[in-house]
């Protein structure tokens, strides 16, 4: 049994990747701010998933400003997966949120873990490659991230190569392309996409639909980032991809078949940050700690579309948007 701590544990992948954890009999100090990106409540489900656990104990707070020297006391590893999400809300008045959340937060992090010897695997993004030339993209690529969201996660990498020359951080990154499943966010693609579905809603769509991503199902993300923690070489950025690259229109297509129901989509132009498309080359995470994705996108689709179905069931509000400006009010996000 180890004894780690998990940054962001009430988020999306936060919360699957504490339960794993405690399936494999760690013990978990989880850590959140509860940011009202959106709905406090659905964290609050996600912790309560947890709760059940007797190696489990959760601490509400702010790792920008708390200290948290503490909560790193007798850990032996962090996740850090704590971060301002979502590409579309970072531009304009909110940047300063996302310097806040995502580089502050995360240069302390690594502040006390070097200073304890502690392994860090933090959670970057594709982001960081903005639209980039190859594909599938490997990590040699030159990042050149098009958003301000981007350019944060890019500057969380930046940190973690400085403390680990300047007081030996042992640190892996990991850049996640598109994670969904149950629990997703409510302002990604795939939560909005069942929302409409199943609450008879429209669905907005910014592009054509041609836009393609490397989806990654959250069980297989957190298995890699597992597998991160056990065999990661220290200083390491690794490509988390799922391995199937769709558009938004082939995963409509395939929603509206597993689901039984047509989509109602409506057109508009595509949003700034957006990147065309996304493809992970993942050879060297599976190099280097053999691990492979292991999730089909129709078995995910499946798993996030009845879990969607359930939770629109008993929460009339589930799927609703995050609180946010007009200028990025009901924007589906692709993104990681």
């Amino acid at each position: 049994m180890a004894r780690f701590l998990v940054t962001g544990c009430a988020g999306f992948i936060g919360s699957h990747l504490a339960a794993r954890l405690l399936e494999d009999g760690h013990e978990i100090l989880g850590v959140d701010s509860f940011t009202d990106y959106y709905s406090r409540a659905a964290k609050e489900d996600n912790v309560r998933t947890l709760d059940g656990h007797g190696r489990f104990s959760f601490v509400e707070a702010d790792i920008a400003t708390t200290d948290i020297e503490p909560l790193a006391d007798g850990r032996e590893g962090v996740f850090h997966l704590a971060a301002q999400p979502g590409v579309r809300g970072s531009w304009g008045r909110t940047f300063e949120v996302y310097l806040r959340d995502n580089i502050l937060a995360t240069q302390r992090v690594f502040e006390v873990a070097a200073a304890r010897g502690l392994r860090v695997v933090f959670a970057s993004s594709s982001s960081i490659y903005g639209d980039a030339e190859t594909h599938p993209t490997s990590e040699d690529v030159r990042p050149r991230p098009i958003s301000p969201y981007g350019v944060t996660k890019l500057g969380c990498e930046h940190l973690a190569a400085a403390y680990m020359r300047g007081f030996a951080l042992d640190v892996v990154g990991l850049r996640y392309f598109t994670v969904y499943g149950p629990r997703q966010r409510p302002d990604m693609a795939f939560t909005r996409i069942a929302t409409a579905l199943y609450a008879g809603r429209r669905f907005r769509m910014f592009g054509t639909g041609e836009q393609s991503r490397d989806f990654t199902y959250v069980a297989d993300a957190v298995s890699a980032t597992i597998a991160a923690m056990e065999r990661g070489i220290s200083g390491a950025m690794y490509n988390i991809g799922g391995g199937t690259e769709a558009s938004l229109r082939d995963v409509i297509a395939l929603c509206e078949r597993l689901s039984g129901r047509k989509l109602d989509v409506t057109h508009e132009d595509p949003m700034a940050g957006d990147v065309r498309r996304t493809a992970a080359d993942t050879s060297r995470i599976r190099a280097d700690v053999e691990w492979s994705p292991q999730t089909s996108l129709e078995d995910g689709l499946r798993a996030h579309l009845d879990w969607a179905e359930g939770a629109i069931s008993r929460a009339p509000g589930a799927g609703e948007s995050p609180r946010e400006d007009k200028r990025r009010a009901m924007r589906p996000d692709v993104s990681t």
